[in-house]
C-alpha cells in the first residue's frame, strides 16, 4: 500500500491514481476514519463539502444548538492523551465548544493535510476491471481509490420543504441545518419558526428573547425534557478521568452507548407513588435518563402511557395558556418513539406575551407570500422565516451523490424500496464501499461517537485483514444484507418505535420508502454481532 498522497493529474477531470481510500465527510466519523486508516499506512484523501471540519457541528450553528448526550461521553475514546487533556466546560456541550474540540482533534493529529475542503462528492462508480472506485467531485475532479467510504452522518441532508411560494418571500429565511457562520440577529423582527423538533426546541427560546413577535408553527407536538445544563463539576470530571478506560468500556457495551442506570422493573409493577417519585427525580435531573427509569417504557404501551401522562401534566403546570398547553401535549405517538427533544425553557417560552403557537393541523399552510405565511385561516406577516424542518435522515446524504456499483447499478435503485444493508455499513453489489453508522446500525438511537468508533475500528480491521491475506475486495452478499435488514425490522417491531411517523422510518420526507432504519437491539449487542462476523472470517462478505 502506498505511504503518501499521490500527485493529482494535470487536468481537473484526470483520475488520480494511488489512493488507497477516499473518505467523504469531516465530522466525528470522517476525522477518526482518516486517523485510523493513516495509522495502517494507507494513502487517504478526505473530501469535505464545508470550509472546515465538524460535520453536523459545522453546519448546525442555529441559536441554542447543543448536544443531547453529555459531553464527558460525547467525545473520542481512542486516545487516552486526548481525553485527559481536553476540558469540557458544560454538562451538555454547545455547538461552538464541540466545533472547537473537533478542530483541536484535526490539529493534534495533523489531519488537515489529507483533507480537501470545499469539495462535495457528486458521483462515484466502481470500475470492475481495475477493482477501484472513481470518485467525481462537483468541480469535475476525479479521484481513484481502492476503497470509498461515506462518513457523511445520519442528520446532514437538510430537508427544505416544498412550500408553495417560498421563493417569493420578501424577508430573510434560513434552515436550522444550514445556518450562516456569522449568526442572525432577530432583534425587533416578526419571526416565524416552522417546526417543533429538536432544533426548534433549542432555538425558539433564544429567538423569542430577541424578536418583537415570534409565531411558532407546529404540525406535530414533541415530547421535550429539560436539559438542566450546568457547568461541569471539576471533581466529577477528575473522577471520570481517573477511570476513563473502565467508564468507556461500560459505555461500549451499554444499550444506548452511554453510562446510564437502567431500572429492571416494569412501570406497572410499582406503586403510583414510587413511579411518580422516580419520574420527578429524573425530570429534575434533566437529560434522557428518564427513559431508563423502567425497563419496558419502549415496549409496553401501558407503561409508556404513565410517563407520557407525567410529561403532559408538567406541560400544563408550566404553560399558563390552556390552549397552547393542549397543543403542546397533542402527541399521537408513544413517548420516546421519536427522539426526545432536550431543551432549556422551551415550554416556559410560551408564557411570553410576544410568542404564539399555531397548529398546522387546525390551519394548514396554504402558501408563503412576499409578506409572510398564509394558512387556511389567515396571513401571518413576517420579517424572517426559520425552517426547523429537520433532515432527510439516515439515507439522504448517502443517496445525494450518484453512487454506482457492479454493472453500473445505482445505489438509489438498489434502495428504491428502502435501504438494505449488512450491519449498517455495506451494501450488496457495491464492493469496497462502506458507510459509517448507516441505516441498520444503532447510530441515532445511541451515543453517536461510541457507534462511530466501533464502526470505524471494524472497517479498519477489515481492510487490514484484506491486506494481510492478499485480498483486494470485500462485498456484502445479498442474502446477508437482506437477513440483517429483516432482523433490524423484527427487533424494532417488538418495540413501540414503529408506531410513530418519524424520521426513523422516513415518514418526514414525502415519497420516501417507509422502513425502520436504526438498529434498536442495543450498542452492546450490535458490537457482539459485528465481532462474531469478524471472528468467523467476515461471514456475509465475499472476499476476493
Amino acid at each position: 500500500m502506498s505511504s503518501q498522497d499521490p500527485i493529482s493529474g494535470d487536468r481537473p477531470d484526470a483520475p488520480t491514481d494511488g489512493y488507497d481510500a477516499v473518505v467523504a465527510g469531516a465530522g466525528f466519523a470522517g476525522l477518526y476514519l482518516l486517523h485510523r486508516l493513516r495509522s495502517l499506512g494507507l494513502a487517504v484523501r478526505l473530501l469535505e463539502a464545508g470550509d472546515g471540519v465538524g460535520g453536523t457541528w459545522y453546519w448546525n450553528r442555529y441559536p441554542g444548538a447543543r448536544c443531547d448526550v453529555e459531553s464527558i461521553e460525547y467525545s473520542y475514546s481512542f486516545s487516552e492523551e486526548l481525553q485527559q487533556e481536553w476540558e469540557w466546560t458544560e454538562r451538555f456541550a454547545a455547538q461552538p465548544e464541540i466545533l472547537r474540540y473537533l478542530n483541536h482533534v484535526a490539529d493534534r493529529f495533523d489531519l488537515r493535510p489529507s483533507i480537501e475542503f470545499g469539495t462535495r462528492v457528486a458521483a462515484a462508480s466502481f470500475d470492475e476491471a481495475a477493482s477501484r472506485w472513481l470518485i467525481t467531485t462537483q468541480a469535475g475532479a476525479v479521484l481513484s481509490a481502492r476503497y470509498f467510504i461515506m462518513a457523511t452522518g445520519c442528520l446532514s441532508a437538510a430537508r427544505k420543504p416544498a412550500l408553495p411560494g417560498l421563493e417569493s418571500f420578501a424577508g430573510r429565511k434560513w434552515h436550522t441545518g444550514d445556518w450562516p457562520t456569522d449568526g442572525v440577529d432577530f432583534t425587533g423582527q416578526r419571526v416565524g419558526v416552522i417546526g417543533t423538533g429538536s432544533s426548534a426546541v433549542q432555538a425558539i427560546p433564544i429567538i423569542a428573547a430577541q424578536a418583537r413577535e415570534l409565531t411558532v408553527f407546529q404540525r406535530t407536538a414533541n415530547f421535550q425534557i429539560p436539559a438542566r445544563n450546568a457547568p461541569l463539576d471539576p471533581e466529577f470530571v477528575r473522577e471520570i478521568k481517573a477511570g476513563y478506560p473502565q467508564f468507556r468500556d461500560r459505555a461500549r457495551h451499554a444499550r444506548g452507548g452511554t453510562v446510564r442506570v437502567l431500572h429492571p422493573e416494569s412501570a406497572l409493577q410499582v406503586s403510583p407513588e414510587l413511579r411518580r417519585e422516580r419520574y420527578q427525580r429524573l425530570w429534575d435531573k434533566g437529560g434522557a435518563d428518564i427513559l431508563g427509569s423502567f425497563s419496558d417504557l419502549l415496549t409496553n404501551a401501558g407503561s409508556n402511557a404513565t410517563l407520557a401522562e407525567f410529561f403532559r401534566a408538567k406541560v400544563h403546570q408550566i404553560v399558563r395558556d390552556r390552549q397552547a398547553a393542549e397543543l403542546l401535549c397533542g402527541q399521537d405517538y408513544p413517548l420516546g418513539a421519536k427522539r426526545m427533544c432536550l431543551g432549556t425553557d422551551f415550554y416556559e417560552t410560551f408564557n411570553r406575551e410576544n410568542v404564539r403557537l399555531v397548529s398546522l393541523r387546525a390551519e394548514p399552510i396554504e402558501e408563503i407570500t412576499a409578506a409572510g405565511l398564509r394558512t387556511a385561516t389567515r396571513l401571518y406577516e413576517l420579517d424572517s422565516l426559520v425552517l426547523a424542518t429537520g433532515f432527510d435522515a439516515m439515507t439522504g446524504a448517502l443517496l445525494s451523490p450518484d453512487i454506482r456499483g457492479r454493472a453500473g447499478r445505482p445505489l438509489r435503485a438498489a434502495w428504491h424500496d428502502g435501504p438494505v444493508t449488512y450491519l449498517g455499513l455495506a451494501a450488496a453489489g457495491f464492493p469496497n464501499f462502506f458507510f459509517i453508522t448507516g441505516p441498520g446500525s444503532p447510530s441515532v438511537i445511541s451515543n453517536m461517537v461510541v457507534s462511530i468508533e466501533q464502526h470505524v475500528d471494524w472497517v479498519a480491521d477489515l481492510l487490514a485483514y484484506l491486506d494481510k491475506e492478499g485480498l483486494t475486495e470485500a462485498e456484502a452478499t445479498e442474502p446477508a444484507a437482506q437477513a440483517w435488514t429483516d432482523h433490524v425490522n423484527q427487533v424494532a417491531s417488538r418495540t413501540l418505535y414503529p408506531q410513530a411517523k418519524s424520521w426513523y422510518t422516513g415518514a418526514n420526507v414525502p415519497g420516501k420508502p417507509r422502513i425502520f432504519m436504526p438498529y434498536v437491539g442495543g450498542v452492546g449487542e450490535f458490537r457482539r454481532r459485528c465481532d462474531e462476523v469478524a471472528e468467523n472470517g467476515y461471514t456475509g462478505f465475499v472476499l476476493r
